[in-house]
């Protein structure tokens, strides 16, 4: 790799006259600048934005670092990031996996939004106190260099599962997340309260992934014990529509035997047949706040937890529990 003092060697100057040179500093003439400037053409000379950094002891970039890309969330959640990076003046990159953590710690950028739950809250807090600055959507740490921006799982939960018992569902499954997720243990515990205040009804958690797999393992389940209409209520879309997927070719309808409600209001929900019920909030807003929040402490203001309010979709997929269920 070509570095200045290369530059300086062949054009015959100090290393501190290509450095002015290069940032455009007045300090050098326009004929020695010009010079200095066409010999790093010539030598294809890049800048190195390590050493760069730190120098200036900032990149621009802001990281967000993710579990999974898949799915309409992630979209819409990137989507709200971009559009406030962009019109703050930083760069996002999307970052994944073990090997991209060491990007807070060497410092190539300038502060990192988490939703990944392959960092442990002991990384996060042993960078905030090296004073890298983050914003965190999937836990809840105390730290003056940490925000919060949560979505309100257990409101949406409650919500979700008030819905069916209002309906007057008597058999309610629970289609859980993966173990570990944040969001399915705020979902639970909110379930659970539910429950503790109606052992009327009969509560079944079935333990699910929040991918379309972990729906139709937990349809074949409910096929296998159905001697009446129930509701259940998957902990996300993505396992709603799984659901759906495995019941299609079956006698089992829902909105009659099977009475279904999801969380996150993802695109396709809105056109499916019937209408799902689910649990809605801004994906675009969630990430524009992270954004803002994240941006604001790196410039040292002080900011407060946000969180993000959510809103019940009602659908034909939910209806009062009929007699009329499909023999089996």
């Amino acid at each position: 790799m070509v570095s200045i003092k290369d530059i300086a060697k062949k054009a015959g100057v100090s290393i501190s006259t290509v450095s002015y040179a290069l940032n455009g500093s007045s300090k050098v003439t326009d004929e020695t600048s010009a010079k200095i400037l066409q010999i790093a053409k010539e030598l294809n000379y890049v800048p190195n934005a390590a050493a760069r950094t730190l120098k200036k002891r900032e990149t621009k970039i802001l990281g967000v670092f993710l579990t999974d890309f898949k799915g309409d969330v992630y979209g819409e959640l990137l989507d709200g990031m971009k559009e406030v990076c962009n019109s703050q003046g930083y760069d996002l990159i999307v970052c994944s996996g073990k090997q991209s953590h060491r990007m807070l710690p060497e410092r190539l950028i300038d502060g990192a939004v988490i939703l990944d739950h392959t960092f442990s809250s002991e990384e996060l807090l042993k960078y905030a106190d090296r004073n890298h600055k983050i914003v965190v959507l999937d836990r809840e740490l105390d730290h003056p260099n940490i925000n919060q921006v949560l979505l309100d799982n257990k409101a949406g939960a409650t919500l979700a599962t008030e819905y069916l018992v209002e309906q007057g569902h008597k058999k309610i499954y629970i289609v859980s997340g993966p173990e570990g997720s944040f969001d399915s243990i705020q979902r639970m515990k909110a379930v659970k309260m539910v429950a503790d205040r109606r052992s009327d009804i009969e509560w079944i958690e079935i333990q699910g992934d929040f991918k379309k797999s972990g729906g139709e393992k937990a349809a074949e389940q409910i096929m296998r014990e159905y001697t009446e209409p129930v509701a259940v209520f998957c902990l996300n879309d993505e396992m709603a529509i799984g659901l759906c997927n495995r019941l299609a070719d079956t006698e089992f309808r829902i909105g009659e035997q099977i009475h279904l409600i999801g969380f996150d209001n993802i695109e396709l929900t809105r056109y499916m047949q019937p209408r799902l019920a689910t649990i809605d909030y801004s994906k675009r807003k969630w990430g524009a706040l992270a954004s803002e929040q994240l941006i604001k402490i790196i410039s040292g203001e002080k900011v407060e937890h946000e969180r993000i309010y959510v809103t019940l979709i009602q659908g034909e997929s939910v209806g009062k529990p009929s007699v009329k269920g499909a023999s089996r």
